[in-house]
């Protein structure tokens, strides 16, 4: 009885020097993931109302305008409603009906002086000199044509999220690139790179489709991507509400977490400033905010 009694009091003594010694690091630890949970903020600087059912958002750096596609209803009914709005850089409103009759424009991209929409089952490239559909592409088996992204050559690359499907158009003639993509959304070209968000994770696809997860474990699905910095690093919204900041390496931290009050669709930057502009989608407005260091 004794030497059990002997040792149980040493093993708990073991336990509570284990616990007491373990303590400092499990805190240095807790507070180096508080501290870079922390790194960076959003502060907001404008918004624009009035805009119905913003989706995207795009920066064009040569006429220093932000292009807005608008909704204006179901996200996946041809009702003809929708269209492209252009905020200036302040958030004021150059031109709420630049282009008019459209369906349910999301995702754009700029190539050679067009504009590339997607918009359900087509993919439209409008002259930004006149606002003037210049070609209007059906895309055969598309559901929901979500994003859109140009390479240097002209070759657009653009998303159907309800089929988990990108595909490649060249010459004005889509085809397949790559399947098995589920949930596939935001799509960007950097450095002749493909990266795509598909459901909670950053892909990044090659030339011979094969892919790599940059990140994964996103609380929603992406939406919107794109690059930030020179080093590799992303931004990243889910509609849902959250915003991300994503490293090169695969880390990233949340900049905002909006869900249940605000949606957070497919973001543009102005790299120079690293002001991002959030469409809010069912809030009907734009938002501006800074990217700053705390």
């Amino acid at each position: 009885m004794k030497r059990l009694f002997l040792f149980a009091v040493a093993a708990a003594g073991a336990t509570l020097l284990t616990a007491a010694c373990g303590q400092p690091q499990k805190q240095q630890e807790q507070n180096q993931e508080q501290s870079q949970e922390q790194q960076l903020q959003l502060t907001e600087v404008w918004e624009t109302k009035d805009l119905p059912t913003p989706e995207s958002v795009l920066y064009h750096a040569e006429s220093d305008v932000l292009y807005v596609s608008l909704i204006d209803g179901e996200g996946a009914t041809k009702d003809g409603k929708g269209g492209i709005a252009i905020l200036n850089r302040d958030g004021s409103i150059k031109n709420q009906e630049w282009v008019t009759g459209m369906n349910a424009p999301k995702g754009m991209a700029i190539h050679d002086g067009l504009l590339y929409v997607a918009d359900i089952t087509a993919v439209l490239a409008i002259d930004l000199n006149t606002g003037e559909t210049v070609h209007q592409v059906e895309f055969p088996d598309a559901v929901f044509l979500n994003d859109v992204t140009v390479d240097k050559d002209g070759i657009v690359y653009v998303s159907d999220t309800r089929t988990g499907t990108i595909y490649r158009m060249e010459n004005n003639t889509p085809a397949v690139f790559l399947d098995n993509t589920p949930n596939a959304n935001g799509l960007k070209i950097v450095d002749g790179t493909l990266y795509a968000l598909v459901g909670p994770e950053l892909w990044k696809i090659d030339s011979d489709k094969q892919s790599t997860v940059i990140a994964k474990g996103f609380e929603l699905g992406g939406d919107g991507l794109e690059p930030v910095g020179s080093d590799g690093d992303f931004l990243v919204t889910c509609w849902g509400g959250l915003i991300y900041y994503v490293k090169a390496d695969g880390s990233f931290e949340k900049l905002m977490d909006v869900q249940g009050e605000m949606n957070t669709a497919d973001l543009g930057i102005h790299p120079e400033t690293n002001t991002i502009y959030i469409p809010t989608f069912n809030s009907n407005s734009v938002k501006a905010f800074t990217l700053e260091n705390k």
